[in-house]
This record gives structure tokens, sequence and C-alpha cells, in this order.
């Protein structure tokens, strides 16, 4: 019951962004400049705040577990998205697409607020550990692919994989391990801004959502399939097989989060730079999103 409340409240923030838009109260300008805040300040935020709260403790030999099961799970995605094209008999030109939407989830812009406001700010070092594989990803497979259409090849830059987000992680780490005394002001400061990340995030996902008129997006049956697929088979199963080896409740609830979250909002702005088909990526994001509402709550009733 507390999932669907709080999904119930994102959709809120998002619909407060589709109607400021429709409204032209905002506009796209407006949400790039919001993005820029939660990308750089107020999700960093997060992730550190849950390092220097004092909610909880996690154990080193469950972080480790973590890190296996992180890289456990990009790998069988990276597997699936190999498939995913023919299973659904995709046009040759949107591969791309459909492998990057199959593998990246909207993890932080989506799965940390859930988390944090489900099962604490601690619980989100569990988070932090699947960000950094993602980064790693998106940045080299998913731009490699994306790109792959037009023959051009991406320079490899590690500056792309260490941004803010990832370092942010990494900063988590290191002051959740060695218990480096933080000034209290330091933590009001962090708490406060990360409590911009949920309504922030979600009000840049409602302005997005404007791009494309509803009534297309449930005319697709293909993406509409496609949708189905990755919020309720593949979450569903991937916790079957991840509670035969997890029994922590919170660890079990973050992999969840972090498989049923709906299309990362990063893949459009990657297919709009490197050429892919931004209009049906768009619309993958958007779908997904607004049916996450529900798929979310209906996949943590049946296997939590």
């Amino acid at each position: 019951m507390l999932l669907l409340q709080q999904m119930i409240v994102l959709f809120i923030y998002m619909l407060i962004g589709y109607i400021a838009c429709k409204k032209d109260m905002l506009d796209a300008k407006a949400g790039q400049k919001l993005s820029w805040i939660v990308v750089n300040v107020a999700n960093p935020s997060l992730i550190i705040s849950s390092a220097v709260n004092e909610e909880g403790k996690i154990t080193g030999d469950t972080l480790m577990l973590t890190v296996a099961i992180a890289i456990a799970m990009y790998i069988l995605l990276l597997l699936l998205a190999k498939i995913m094209p023919w299973i659904f008999k995709v046009p040759q030109k949107d591969h791309g697409i459909y492998k990057v939407m199959s593998v990246f989830n909207n993890i932080g812009f989506m799965g940390f607020p859930v988390i944090a406001a489900v099962y604490g700010k601690s619980a989100l070092l569990y988070g932090a550990v699947f960000m950094i594989p993602y980064n790693v990803l998106i940045y080299t497979y998913g731009i490699q692919i994306l790109k792959g259409t037009n023959g051009e090849k991406e320079t490899f830059q590690i500056k792309k994989i260490l941004n803010i987000g990832v370092l942010a992680c990494v900063l988590a780490a290191v002051l959740y391990i060695s218990k480096f005394p933080v000034p209290q002001f330091a933590k009001a400061a962090t708490e406060g801004l990360s409590n911009l990340t949920g309504p922030l995030s979600m009000i840049v996902i409602g302005i997005s959502m404007t791009k494309i008129p509803l009534g297309e997006l449930f005319a697709d049956i293909r993406l509409l399939i496609f949708s189905a697929v990755k919020l309720l088979v593949i979450p569903i199963l991937g916790m079957l097989i991840i509670k035969q080896f997890v029994t922590d409740e919170i660890l079990c609830g973050v992999c969840m989060v972090m498989l049923a979250t709906p299309v990362g909002s990063m893949t459009a702005m990657l297919a709009q730079q490197y050429g892919g088909d931004q209009e049906t990526v768009t619309k993958g994001v958007s779908l997904t999103t607004i049916l996450s509402v529900i798929t979310i709550p209906v996949v943590s009733a049946i296997v939590l």
C-alpha cells in the first residue's frame, strides 16, 4: 500500500509538469534547466544523504551481494536486449532503440525517489551500487548501439563515465565506510536538496510527455506489448530468481525497483544526440512511465 501511495504521489508530480507545460507556464527549455538541477544537485544530494544519515546500517557482506546482483542483472539484460527486437519483430532501423530501452531503466529520476520513500534513505546505498555499471554501460554500449545504424564510432571518454552521479555514489560509499564525521550543516543541506529529487524529476518527465499526443502512445501495439514484458514479465521473473539467493527484505525491494522502473529518460537524450529514432524512444519513455504507476505496485504485490 505504501508503494502504491508513493507511485500516486509521483504521478501527481508528473501531472503537474504536464499540465504546466500544456498551459505554457513551463516549456522544454525550463524542463532542461530543471533536469540540470536534478542531475547535478538534487540526485547527488539524495545519494550522499543516504550515507550520512543514521537511519540504518548495511553489512559489508550484503553490499558485496548487491554488487554481484547488479553485475548479473546487467549481463542478463544485455543478453535479453539482443533478442528483444527479434521477438517483437522490430524494423531493423529501430533495433538499437529497443535494445537500449530493454537495458536502461529510470533508476535515477524514478527509482531513487521510490526507494528513499518506501525503504528509507539508507537503502539508497544499495541503489548506488546499481548506478555505477549503469553509467559505464550507457556511455559505452548505449551510445555505440545508437550510433551503429549510421556507421559512426564513438570515442571512449572516461570523463563521461565518471560523471557527477557516479562520483556521488563513490563519495557516499567512502563516507559510509570511513564513518567520516560530516558537519550538521552539510547533513541539513544534503537532506534539504535531496527532497527536491522526486518532485522535480517527475515534473521534468511530465514536461517531456507533452511532445507526444497521449492517444498515439496507446495506439502503438508493439510498444504496448514491449512495455508489458519490460514492466511485468522481466521484473517478476527476475525477482523470482533473486529471491532464491536473497533473504534481506530491503535488498529485495531495491532490486525490484531497479528492475521494474520504466525506460530511462537518458535514452531519449542520447537518441537525440546520436541520431536514433527520438520519437520512438520518447514514446517508450512516456508510455512505460505512465504504466509504471500501476505495474510497480503490481510487481511488488506479486513478488515481495
